[in-house]
């Protein structure tokens, strides 16, 4: 994929993931998806899905509407 648009998501992932100080393996264990998936969306290898956006935003205990923002913000 790597897009723009995938690639920038992926960068506020990890980065709020960071700031939380989580591990990938310990932010797919919160959001019930596999390790090497949250890999995948940090380097915007993947296209994800609104439902995988929602459990990530639990995993990382902020709203969608903040990952959206954000997004919004850098890609322009």
């Amino acid at each position: 994929m790597n897009t723009k648009l995938s690639l920038d998501f992926g960068k506020i992932i990890r980065e709020l993931r960071k700031g939380k100080d989580i591990s990938q393996e310990e932010l797919g264990f919160r959001s019930n998806l596999h390790r090497t998936y949250i890999g995948m969306i940090e380097r915007g290898e993947k296209n994800i899905t609104l439902e995988s956006i929602e459990k990530l935003s639990k995993g990382l205990d902020v709203s969608m509407k903040l990952i959206f923002e954000k997004l919004n913000k850098i890609h322009q």
